[in-house]
């Protein structure tokens, strides 16, 4: 039974394993740290939020510090697509933002009698489209 947890993770209860919900890659065990089978991009703040004023003139530019920040973009080893952006300082392990009970994950589930993949909605009218990140390279 495969549980949707994030728009682009989901949790394999039968062998519980955390998936690409994209390519279906294998990204770990999902009562560990799916970030860990993710690769990891660590991003000069300055790359994302470049300086207001003037750098060269100027100490403080409205730019984070990269001396004090940095952007980890986690990102699917199988398809390339973005999963996770994290805030954090230099040097800082990812963060866990998930841990899940898998045993009472699947006991819901079970009880619930539904299959997960079309139970979980997304919104109003809950008409997903599908994009893929293929087409964006060039």
């Amino acid at each position: 039974m495969r549980v949707p947890m994030t728009e682009y993770l989901l949790i394999d209860l039968d062998t519980e394993r955390w998936l690409c919900r994209v390519c279906d890659h294998d990204l770990g065990d999902a009562r560990g740290n799916y970030k860990e089978g993710t690769l990891v991009y660590d991003r000069d703040p300055r790359e994302i939020h470049q300086p207001i004023i003037d750098p060269q003139r100027y100490e403080f530019t409205f730019s984070p510090d990269p001396t004090y920040c940095r952007i980890l973009e986690f990102y699917c080893p199988g398809c390339a697509t973005q999963m996770e952006t994290e805030y954090v300082p230099p040097g800082h392990p990812p963060t866990v933002d998930m841990l899940w009970d898998i045993d009472a994950l699947r006991a819901q589930w079970q009880k619930r009698g539904t299959d997960p993949m079309t139970a979980v909605a997304y919104g109003p009218g809950d008409d997903v489209q599908r994009h893929s990140h293929a087409a964006d390279a060039h």
